[in-house]
C-alpha cells in the first residue's frame, strides 16, 4: 500500500498553521508581557505556563469528543475549523486591542481565550493524519507532517526578521504587520486543508482498501503480539529514570525557547527580531540532522545516541552563555542545540514505548507527555524567577545544569534501549515520534 504524498501534504497544512502559531506565542508573548505591561520574569513565566496547564486538560477532552463526533464534514474538521476561526479572532483582538489597552487583565483574559481556542483543534488535528493514512505508511506520513510543521516555524521566524521592528524600545514595536502574517499563515493553512481534504470520503476509501487496521484491531483479532501489561520492577525503575530525564531536558530546553527573545535584548542588546536568526539556525540544523541521527541510533542504540545528544546540547548552552555580546559564532552554538535536541527527540519516546507491553502504549504515552508538559509548566516560572532576581545571564547556565542532571539520570536507564530498524526510505528519518 502506497502513501498518497499529495494528500498527506494537504493534511500537513494543519501542522503548518499550528507550529506557526506556537512559534509566535513562545517568542513574542513573553516580550509583550515584559516590555508592554512591565510584568516581572517570574510572573511572565507563570503566564507562559498557562498553555501547558490547559493542554493537560483540553487535549484529552477534545481528542475524546472528536472521537465521538459524526458530521457531514467528518469527525475532526468541525473542531479544526471552529478552533482556527476562534484562534484567529482572539489573536487579532489580543494584539490590536488588548495589547494597546493598557489593561493587563484584559490581555491575559483574551490570551486565555486564545489558548482555549487552540486547545479545541490541536488533538483533532493530530488525529487527522492516522485517521486518513493507511496504517503501513503512517511513519512516512508522520515525517511529512513534521516537515510541514517545521516549515510553519521557519515561516514565522523569517517574518519576525522582516516585519518586526522595535528600534530601541520593544514596548513601541508595531506588531500588527507581523501578527497579520501569522494570521494569514493560519488561515491559508487551514483553508487549504478544508478545501482539499474530504475527511469522510477519504476514510471510506481507505477502509475499503483495508488500510485502517491498527495495532488495537490486530490485538482484538488474537494477534500473538498481545502480552501482559505489567512490567518488572527493574524495567519500572528504568522507566522512572527515563521520565525524570524527559522532565529535566525539557526543563533545560523550554527555558531557552521562552526566554531567549528577552535575553537577547537585555544581555546582547539585539533588536528588531534579530534573535530569530539563532532560532532559525537551530531549526534548520535539527531538520538536517534527522537522517544521520537515525543512522547513528541504528549503529549504537538509542540510549547512547541520547547521551551524545545531551552532551552536544549542553555544550551549546554553556558556550553561548560565555559570549558577553552577540557574535556570529553564537549561531554555531545554536546549531549544536538544534542537533542535540533533535537527537533526544527522535529517540526518547520510542524508548518509553519499548518498556511497555502492547496493551499499555496509550498509558505510557500519557506518562511521557505528563512529564514533558510538567517541565514546561515548571521551567518558565522557576527560570523566570532566576532571571528576575539574580541575572539574565543565569539562562544558559540554568539550561546547562539541567542538561547535566538529565545526562546523569539517563545513565541510570538500563532498559528500553534498542537499535531501531533501518528506515525503508530517507523520508521516514523525519518521523519524530514525540
Amino acid at each position: 500500500m502506497k502513501l498518497n504524498y499529495k494528500r498527506t501534504i494537504f493534511i500537513g497544512f494543519a501542522f503548518f498553521a499550528i507550529i506557526a502559531f506556537w512559534q509566535f506565542y513562545d517568542n513574542e508573548i513573553p516580550k509583550i508581557l515584559k516590555y508592554t505591561f512591565g510584568l516581572g520574569e517570574t510572573a511572565t513565566g507563570a503566564v507562559m505556563a498557562m498553555d501547558n496547564v490547559l493542554a493537560l486538560f483540553l487535549l484529552p477532552v477534545f481528542g475524546t469528543l472528536s472521537d465521538k463526533t459524526e458530521t457531514k464534514i467528518g469527525k475532526r474538521m468541525p473542531y479544526i475549523i471552529i478552533g482556527t476561526v476562534l484562534s484567529i479572532i482572539f489573536l487579532f483582538v489580543l494584539i490590536a486591542v488588548a495589547r494597546n489597552s493598557g489593561s493587563l487583565l484584559l490581555f491575559i483574559g483574551i490570551l486565555l481565550l486564545l489558548l482555549i481556542s487552540m486547545g479545541i483543534f490541536r488533538s483533532p488535528a493530530v488525529s487527522l493524519m492516522p485517521d486518513l493514512t493507511p496504517a503501513p505508511v503512517r511513519s512516512s506520513a508522520n515525517a511529512i507532517i513534521n516537515l510541514m510543521g517545521t516549515l510553519g516555524g521557519i515561516y514565522v521566524l523569517v517574518m519576525t526578521k522582516l516585519l518586526l521592528v522595535d528600534g530601541d524600545n520593544p514596548a513601541a514595536a508595531d506588531y500588527m504587520p507581523f501578527t497579520l502574517s501569522v494570521i494569514i499563515c493560519m488561515a491559508v493553512g487551514i483553508g487549504i486543508l478544508v478545501l482539499k481534504i474530504k475527511e469522510n470520503a477519504i476514510k471510506k476509501e481507505i477502509k475499503e482498501e483495508g488500510g485502517l487496521l491498527s495495532l488495537g484491531d490486530e490485538l482484538e483479532e488474537g494477534s500473538s503480539f498481545r502480552e501482559k501489561t505489567t512490567v518488572s520492577k527493574e524495567v519500572e525503575k528504568s522507566l522512572r529514570f527515563l521520565l525524570v530525564s524527559v522532565f529535566l531536558w525539557y526543563t533545560a530546553y523550554n527555558a531557552v525557547t521562552t526566554a531567549f527573545s528577552r535575553f537577547v535584548v537585555e544581555v546582547w542588546d539585539m533588536r528588531n527580531g534579530d534573535y530569530a536568526t539563532c532560532l532559525l539556525v537551530a531549526t534548520v540544523a535539527a531538520t538536517l540532522s534527522y537522517v544521520p541521527i537515525a543512522y547513528i541510533s541504528g549503529e549504537i542504540g538509542r540510549k547512547k545516541t541520547i547521551l551524545i545528544g545531551i552532551v552536544i546540547m549542553a555544550t551549546g548552552y554553556i558556550t553561548a552563555g560565555l559570549f558577553p555580546s552577540f557574535s556570529f559564532f553564537i549561531n554555531i552554538c545554536f546549531v549544536m542545540v538544534g542537533i542535540g535536541w533533535a537527537t533526544i527527540n527522535v529517540n526518547s519516546y520510542p524508548m518509553v514505548v519499548e518498556m511497555c507491553k502492547a496493551g499499555d502504549i496509550g498509558k505510557f504515552t500519557g506518562l511521557y507527555y505528563t512529564f514533558s508538559m510538567a517541565a514546561q509548566v515548571f521551567t518558565p516560572i522557576f527560570s523566570g524567577f532566576l532571571l528576575e532576581h539574580i541575572s539574565y545571564k543565569t539562562l544558559f547556565p540554568y539550561s546547562f545544569i539541567f542538561s547535566v542532571l538529565a545526562f546523569m539520570t539517563m545513565l541510570m536507564v538500563k532498559h528500553g534501549d534498542t537499535r531501531p530498524d533501518k528506515k525503508k526510505s530517507i523520508l521516514e528519518n523525519f518521523d519524530i515520534d514525540d
